[in-house]
């Protein structure tokens, strides 16, 4: 295990760590470059701070934040993984399989059945895509209230 993996933290969050809005920030820059606008899914703060969202981040030992993900409450039995990232500084050590495990985990906990998700088709979220796809994700209709876009892929698993 690489050292920064042996050193994340990773927690639930109340969001009110300036860092993580400027985080998220990069993130929806990161979305809006890629789709075309209605093709942006990714929350902002307001929403990732909605009854529904559990939000966790991940810190490296030093304090830096590395990752974040969430969970989107759909129904008693059905969730939506949601907010993925990894800080360009830490992208290939693990940081978002380390997340993707624990948001897995406290999904199972939490008594949920399935999970799914909405993630881009353009080249930049192939990495993503292969992430998904090692933990047993597999394409689906768009679910909630996703409609047929070419420029999401959705994905589905049974926990």
């Amino acid at each position: 295990m690489n050292a920064l993996l042996q050193d994340l933290q990773i927690r639930l969050d109340d969001l009110t760590d300036p860092r993580i809005e400027a985080f998220m920030q990069e993130h929806l820059k990161d979305m809006r470059a890629t789709s075309p606008p209605e093709s942006v899914h990714a929350l902002d703060m307001v929403q990732l701070r909605q009854p529904e969202i559990r939000f966790w981040t991940a810190w490296r030992g030093d304090g830096e934040l590395v990752g974040t993900g969430a969970l989107k409450h759909l129904d008693a039995e059905h969730a939506e993984l949601k907010s993925m990232r990894t800080a360009a500084s830490a992208r290939g050590q693990g940081v978002g399989r380390a997340v993707l495990e624990h948001i897995l985990g406290q999904a199972v906990d939490l008594g949920y059945q399935r999970i799914s998700l909405e993630t881009g088709t353009q080249p930049f979220f192939e990495p993503a895509h292969q992430l998904y796809l090692r933990y047993g994700f597999t394409d689906c209709a768009p679910f909630g209230s996703y409609r047929p876009d070419p420029h999401s892929r959705y994905m589905s698993r049974a926990l």
